[in-house]
């Protein structure tokens, strides 16, 4: 009898511990996609809103494209409308880590390293859900980190969403896998406005 009343308990144990990681997934145990997070990611204003249950959440400075907006293959541009988190890469890597090919390299490196623009620190992997940017996944569309944080707030990557170490570390354990990203040309409106729109459209950010 006590054995059977103990195995419920290290179950419960086992699943607040996945729940409390510092890698959740936003599901039970990676299970299940995200519903609950969505980011806003605007062109016009080089930032991104998390927003948590249609309630906005907290801003970060970020960098899109200096090749402008697009999905066609070779282009380096960033795709614009709904993708979605698809493959989270990089959990507990010390910030400033090297990728690449999505793997680490070893090697860490410290904000602004001269002349070094590699991926860092996090992996958020975007795939799309609309015909504008359906090419995303293949083209290798990330949110990532970037040790030149002295560009964020204007136009750098090349076709990515560059944030900095700390910011992305905090985003990836904050998110999880099927989360979406609204990406739009225009500015985000205030905290308010938005949430209006959300709701009234059932989560999803109109077309921009």
């Amino acid at each position: 009898m006590i054995k059977f009343l103990q195995a419920p308990a290290a179950i419960i144990a086992l699943a607040a511990a996945c729940c409390l990681s510092s890698c959740s997934t936003g599901g039970f145990a990676g299970i299940g996609k995200d519903k609950r997070n969505k980011m806003i990611v605007s062109v016009a204003d080089q930032k991104m809103m998390l927003v948590r249950d249609g309630v906005p959440l907290k801003s970060y400075k970020i960098s899109t494209s200096k090749f402008g907006c697009g999905d066609r293959p070779g282009s380096n541009c960033t795709p614009l409308g709904r993708l979605q988190v698809a493959k989270k890469i990089g959990c507990n890597s010390p910030l400033g880590s090297v990728f690449k090919s999505r793997r680490r390299t070893g090697e860490v490196l410290k904000p602004n390293a001269p002349g070094r623009d590699p991926i860092v620190t996090r992996i958020l992997w975007l795939k799309g859900t609309e015909n504008r940017n359906r090419n995303a996944f293949k083209r290798t569309i990330y949110i990532h980190g970037t040790p030149e944080e002295r560009r964020l707030g204007r136009p750098a990557s090349y076709g990515c969403i560059r944030m900095s170490s700390r910011d992305i570390a905090d985003l990836y354990n904050r998110v999880g896998h099927g989360a979406d990203v609204f990406v739009i040309r225009k500015s985000i409106r205030s905290s308010a406005t938005r949430s209006s729109q959300m709701a009234s459209t059932n989560g999803r950010i109109p077309r921009s």
